[in-house]
């Protein structure tokens, strides 16, 4: 199987039926050996049996359908699983996405790049609800990671089928892949792709996800920088903070020998017991972790590397 596309869907049905035909034309005219794996995330509208007539029609259908709403990240994480393309590419199921960029976004892929995200532009959204907080979010999301991108929302991306084997997404970790994908080595780039005006249905994404995708943020921020090493980053703010409380510890020792100052009912002295004590517990937590990230690697004989390619004489025929 050369391409597999993925799309995610929920209570997708005046959408699904126009953009499989949207994605089918454009794979005719590929005239490459692909699928299409529609991963129906537990709708409650029409949805279903949408799917099931676009099947009977469509040979390289293929239709995964989760027995609840899952969210949108375990769907994306189904399709990945089940996917056969030495290609996969995701892209969204409410029409947004223009499956015409899919011969782009494989055309970059043939210059050498792993995984190629796309960059909704211009973006059809509301300019205060919806762009602000993105352009606010991705700002924070490719400084923290590292890895700077224009648009970290955009469900359109072509990836290269080890890459998206290796994947392990949670929560709200679709929008990470890219920083995820970046991690284990992979060679990353971003191109312009049409963003069109939602015509079905209504957008499942509110000002609420934002903290969600906060929480996950820190998440990949953790495993991609302290993952193999948890005490660096436990370690230091147990240093820091115990550090501080004993060097307050010794002032206040110093005043009461020098001055005879009385310190016993001194708010600074429970403040330095208090930072002294956290210092301790952030140290423990941090060894704690050590010993767990060890556990985790050698349980499952888990390399904390990627190879690229082995140059060796013995695997020569």
């Amino acid at each position: 199987m050369d391409l597999s596309v993925i799309i995610p869907v929920y209570n997708e049905e005046e959408s699904l039926e126009p953009l499989i035909h949207e994605v089918r034309s454009v794979l005719d005219l590929l005239g490459r050996n692909s699928e299409i794996i529609v991963v129906d995330d537990g709708s409650t509208d029409g949805t279903y049996p949408i799917l099931r007539r676009l099947y009977r029609m469509e040979p390289r259908l293929k239709a995964l359908c989760l027995k609840r709403n899952f969210g949108q990240t375990a769907a994306v994480a189904a399709g990945l699983a089940y996917a056969q393309g030495d290609i996969i590419l995701a892209m969204d199921g409410d029409g947004q996405n223009d499956p015409k960029d899919i011969p782009a976004l494989l055309s970059k892929l043939d210059e050498g790049f792993d995984l190629v995200s796309g960059w909704r532009f211009p973006r059809m959204d509301p300019f205060w609800s919806r762009r602000l907080p993105s352009r606010i979010a991705n700002g924070l999301i490719s400084w923290i990671t590292r890895v700077p991108l224009h648009d970290y929302g955009c469900m359109l991306k072509a990836m290269r089928r080890d890459i998206a084997k290796e994947l392990r997404l949670y929560g709200e970790m679709h929008r990470f892949i890219p920083a995820i994908a970046f991690e284990r080595g992979a060679k990353i780039t971003e191109i312009k792709v049409h963003h069109r005006p939602r015509r079905w249905g209504k957008s499942k994404y509110s000002i609420a996800r934002i903290f969600p995708v906060l929480l996950d943020l820190l998440t990949v921020k953790f495993l991609l920088s302290y993952a193999t090493r948890p005490l660096h980053i436990f370690g230091l703010i147990g240093l820091m903070s115990g550090g501080i409380g004993f060097l307050i510890a010794v002032y206040l020792t110093l005043e009461k020998i020098l001055y005879r100052v009385a310190i016993g009912g001194r708010p600074l002295l429970l403040l330095s017991i208090l930072l002294i004590v956290i210092g301790f517990q952030f140290i423990t937590m941090g060894l704690l972790g050590e010993m767990l990230a060890r556990t985790y690697h050698e349980s499952q004989d888990k390399p904390i590397y990627v190879v690229k390619e082995i140059l060796d004489e013995r695997k020569r025929v």
